[in-house]
């Protein structure tokens, strides 16, 4: 393989023209459609959801199957081509973008088993699985938004809003299928292809294309939680509240708060339109009058604006963070500290909090520690159990925007700290950044096992 990580960090590679009669035999091969940029269908096939990242590879594999996956991989190491799995497209970067992108939507495949474990697709989201382990008082360590995929999720460790309790979503994995680098399907377990097994729990997608996920479910048929909405006027008050609230927070709770500027749209309630507020998202797995009690403190700090925060089946757990659903055109910008004290709270304030006119629709920071910062039954290559707290910045697409988020993360950065989280990892070279040296010792040594031509594109962020 003649690619370096130079040549794939230059956006104009994936822009590199294919002999359409190559293409034309790897349709042959496949039973999914393969499209090419002069196709009438190829925009639907490849926009992701963020709409402020480019996707142009130079031709589209929808993957109907496992083989036709495989094909695909294939075909990428006989022309030394750099290929990239998508399914939602919550997580591309545009620099990690190969020739040849193989869209998984199509392997659909999702069973839940009443005895707690299910066996999903790649191009599955977690709301079939959520809604499909429901009846059965079942429920998936979903991300903050149904509408994320399974896979890309997972092998990105998946912290989400149970976190506190029932730790990583990649802890919970029992087996994967996946087509490495070299175009084999395999079946990693802890006893099978253990390195790969490693490597998938915490390593994205650096050493193969994941064609199925079976996965442990936990008994939460329901929770106490939502989101509780505040003034922005009073968000140094409701802020400090929280801190010494949430540090006494059992590990039956999750928690985070988030400053909002909202436009007014439909999906806005009215009271928190074209306004700064401040939301305390809660989640509470155990008894819900105890929960109910413990949140009390919180309602009692200034007058409220909205509470959404109740017992709830889990097939709401959406109405916790209140993510966007819609596609859109963001920003996002991302950093873990290790604490969060008095200090960190007037840094943030005075480039994000009353009277600053910055332009983030969401600056969100999510306590972790719990469940979260233990290991799980096998060792992985998720490598950030120590964070404390999760920094997160998002706004509309602009270059205003990108220098005021730099300005939010640099005014944290004294308390910043550890490995980055690799779903909240958007360039590609702060990727290495998420694993300690024995992580990335592993994966490596697994990319020369399973993908030793480094058809993989985002496996060259790590090389």
């Amino acid at each position: 393989m003649t690619t370096s990580s130079k040549d794939l960090l230059e956006p104009s590679r994936a822009e590199r023209p294919l002999d359409p009669t190559a293409v034309r035999k790897l349709a042959d091969r496949t039973s999914g459609a393969v499209t090419m940029r002069d196709h009438e269908d190829y925009p639907a096939l490849v926009s992701p959801w963020n709409l402020a990242v480019p996707v142009a590879p130079a031709a589209v594999v929808a993957a109907r199957t496992a083989q036709d996956v495989v094909a695909a991989v294939r075909f990428a190491g006989e022309h030394e081509l750099l290929v990239t799995p998508q399914a939602t497209g919550h997580g591309p970067m545009e620099e990690l973008i190969g020739e040849l992108l193989v869209t998984t939507k199509g392997l659909d495949e999702c069973t839940v088993h009443p005895e707690g474990w299910a066996r999903v697709g790649a191009g599955v989201k977690w709301l079939r699985v959520v809604e499909a382990a429901a009846p059965h008082g079942l429920a998936p360590l979903s991300g903050s938004i149904t509408d994320v995929g399974v896979v890309g999720y997972t092998t990105g460790g998946g912290v989400g809003p149970m976190a506190r309790t029932h730790g990583l979503a990649s802890d919970r994995v029992r087996a994967f299928e996946v087509v490495t680098g070299d175009g084999v399907l395999r079946r990693a377990t802890p006893t099978e292809h253990p390195e790969l097994y490693f490597g998938l729990r915490g390593g994205k997608g650096s050493l193969g294309i994941v064609t199925a996920v079976e996965f442990d479910l936990v008994h939460q048929p329901s929770f106490y939680g939502g989101s509780l909405w505040f003034d922005g006027a009073d968000a140094e008050a409701v802020v400090e509240a929280w801190r010494a609230w949430s540090a006494e927070l059992p590990e039956l709770g999750t928690t985070s708060f988030a400053l909002f500027r909202l436009p007014a749209m439909p999906a806005v309630p009215p009271p928190l339109a074209e306004r700064f507020t401040v939301s305390i998202r809660y989640v509470w797995t155990g008894d819900a009058a105890e929960g109910e009690r413990r949140f009390a403190a919180m309602r009692a700090v200034a007058p409220i604006i909205l509470d959404a925060v109740e017992e709830k089946p889990y097939t709401a757990i959406d109405s916790v963070h209140t993510d966007p659903l819609d596609p859109m055109p963001v920003t996002e910008a991302a950093e873990v500290l290790t604490d969060f004290p008095a200090e960190a709270l007037a840094a943030l304030l005075d480039v994000a909090g009353p009277g600053v006119d910055s332009p983030q629709f969401l600056v969100e920071l999510r306590q972790l520690g719990g469940a979260f910062a233990r290991s799980g039954a096998h060792d992985c290559a998720f490598s950030s159990r120590d964070a404390a707290y999760s920094l997160l910045v998002v706004g509309l697409e602009d270059p205003a925007v990108r220098e005021d988020a730099a300005t939010i993360l640099a005014a944290l950065s004294p308390w910043a700290g550890g490995h980055r989280l690799p779903n909240f990892t958007y360039e590609p070279g702060a990727l290495r950044n998420a694993f300690d040296p024995t992580a990335l010792a592993r994966l490596r040594s697994a990319m020369r096992t399973y993908d030793a031509d480094g058809v993989m594109a985002i496996g060259h962020a790590l090389r």
